[in-house]
């Protein structure tokens, strides 16, 4: 019904607006008496044998929301009720930023993919941390964390310690986001010194709390192998919990979308389809390489069961969807988690 029926319907409107009215409509919706129960009677596999423990943490099935559906942490009960197993909000930054100019959010729908140059769009830290504070679900939430546009890298430490120390009360798990290709200069803190810095800093106030949180890198398909081992001898030497592999691409290779098509678009990252085998390689390359030595966290590219049991066979101990929740529907986690339990 979803790929037939409403999916045609809402490719008729603009990306982010049919975005943002979904997202309205369930939460109108969440507020009739039944409906929370439909929606988890309908959308909701439970099952001992995909309680997962990682890092810590026990999450009920392996199958996440990542970051940049719900940027302020609106709609966390909601989602819960559609079978996730965790939600990752953000990206937040210190301040409210409106993101860069519209439109800013494309269906590449030959390729079964979106192209975004969203720029952290979100009303800030602390607004986040309030929704939060009053969400009635116990689904495990990772705080996704950035920088401000326009605070320079020489300072964007302290934009990353406001998100900690604003969100740390209320959210399971930390995500340090240096690999959006939408915020300049962003990705230059992957670089080995600024990125050993930030996590070191982090992870002094992180240990400094009674409970600490497991703090993930959220890193860029377009690494190099040799910026990957740097990857991985940073996690082991911050003592970071693990790596969120991957975010969105800024290649467009191999993309059966005509060339005039992606030029009109123009920048920004790209997700979906065409990042799966970029995405299971440097899961797999973190986890053989490493020696298995910290948790990944697989996503991109994850539309079916099949693409699921692929990134765990490479390594990922959790996965994350976003652009197949968009082109396959709510439906899809369920899926995942019964071919988890019946492979």
């Amino acid at each position: 019904m979803y790929k037939y029926i409403l999916l045609p319907i809402f490719f008729r409107f603009d990306a982010e607006q049919i975005h943002y009215f979904v997202c309205d409509l369930l939460k109108f919706a969440f507020k009739i008496p039944g409906v929370p129960a439909l929606l988890r009677s309908l959308y909701t596999f439970e099952h001992p044998d995909l309680v997962q423990e990682v890092a810590g943490l026990r999450f009920r099935n392996p199958i996440g929301l990542a970051a940049g559906f719900d940027k302020n942490a609106e709609m966390v009960d909601q989602l819960e009720a559609l079978g996730f197993g965790f939600i990752e909000i953000g990206t937040v930054t210190p301040r409210p930023q409106p993101g860069n100019d519209k439109p800013r959010l494309f269906r590449v729908k030959e390729d079964e993919a979106l192209i975004n140059r969203m720029g952290f769009n979100n009303k800030g830290a602390a607004v986040a941390a309030a929704k939060l504070r009053y969400r009635k679900s116990s689904i495990l939430v990772g705080g996704n964390i950035g920088k401000n546009k326009d605070t320079p890298n020489e300072q964007a430490l302290s934009d990353y310690i406001i998100c900690f120390n604003e969100l740390f009360e209320v959210v399971d798990y930390f995500v340090v986001n240096v690999s959006s290709p939408n915020t300049p200069g962003l990705r230059d803190l992957q670089e080995k010194g600024p990125l050993t810095e930030l996590l070191r800093e982090l992870q002094i106030r992180n240990k400094q709390r009674p409970n600490p949180k497991p703090i993930f890198l959220k890193i860029a398909p377009d690494l190099t192998f040799s910026q990957l081992d740097d990857i991985i001898d940073i996690v082991k030497e911050t003592g970071i919990a693990g790596v969120i592999a991957t975010n969105t691409t800024i290649s467009r290779e191999n993309l059966k979308t005509s060339k005039d098509t992606l030029d009109k678009i123009g920048a920004g990252g790209l997700s979906g389809q065409p990042l799966k085998y970029r995405a299971t390689e440097v899961i797999r390359y973190l986890c053989d390489r490493s020696g298995n030595a910290f948790p990944v966290i697989g996503v991109g590219g994850i539309a079916s069961a099949a693409d699921a049991l692929e990134k765990r066979n490479a390594g990922a101990g959790l996965l994350q969807i976003y652009s197949s929740f968009i082109y396959e529907g709510p439906g899809l986690v369920k899926k995942i988690c019964k071919a988890m339990v019946t492979k």
